[in-house]
């Protein structure tokens, strides 16, 4: 999952995107509306966190720009303790939910993770595929009852093939949900990770489990 941070606060943008990163998300940052404003028509991200206070173009009217070229991922705006008039905005504006500062990094990372579940049409932490499950809290994947060991790349391609079950998605589209900005697209590197999925979750192939279309790209097929 790729997230957009938008923060002038550079400790806050720094911690928040370290926080994040733990959680297994890849982060691009942007320090001033017109920045941010740039990356969200630049790149396709899962979810934004905004905050309101910002230099050159403030959150309020960067949410606005955003839903008016209607791109619709989720976002959740950053707001100061008393600025109830700017979480009414902020709503108004396009944005999904809200958080007041000072807040906890742990509950910005649960209501991020909901946003993206909700965006997705998944209301449980756990998104179940036949007999694959995949927790979003703990980043746990079971095959069964037997929990298989991912590793951080190889759990945000699941997480996000899980997230668009049965839809195709190409090898770009893949990099730019699962890398940040600076990753190299030419790399190979989805290739292995899916070769290695397919090991670890479905070695004899029984269920297709990810099926590749030439000259489209992937698919996590619904296992019935």
């Amino acid at each position: 999952m790729r997230l957009l941070l938008v923060e002038d606060d550079l400790e806050l943008q720094s911690n928040l995107k370290q926080q994040l990163l733990n959680s297994k998300y890849s982060v691009d940052v942007a320090s001033d509306g017109e920045e941010g404003l740039f990356q969200a028509n630049e790149y396709d991200y899962d979810a934004a966190i905004i905050d309101v206070g910002l230099p050159k173009l403030d959150g309020i009217s960067l949410i606005k720009s955003v839903r008016k070229q209607d791109i619709g991922f989720p976002i959740l705006i950053l707001t100061a303790r008393d600025s109830w008039q700017d979480k009414v905005e902020g709503l108004d504006a396009g944005a999904d939910d809200y958080l007041t500062k000072p807040f906890h990094p742990e509950e910005l990372v649960a209501r991020i993770k909901a946003l993206i579940r909700r965006s997705a049409g998944k209301a449980s932490p756990v998104i179940e595929n036949g007999h694959i499950s995949l927790n979003t809290s703990s980043h746990e994947v079971f095959k069964g009852e037997e929990l298989v060991k991912l590793s951080g790349s190889e759990y945000k391609l699941l997480a996000f093939f899980m997230l668009h079950l049965g839809e195709v998605k190409s090898k770009t589209e893949l990099i730019e949900h699962i890398y940040d900005q600076d990753f190299d697209l030419d790399s190979n590197v989805i290739e292995v990770f899916i070769r290695r999925l397919r090991i670890k979750l479905d070695p004899d192939n029984q269920f297709n489990l990810i099926e590749t279309l030439r000259g489209q790209g992937y698919r996590l097929n619904n296992i019935q």
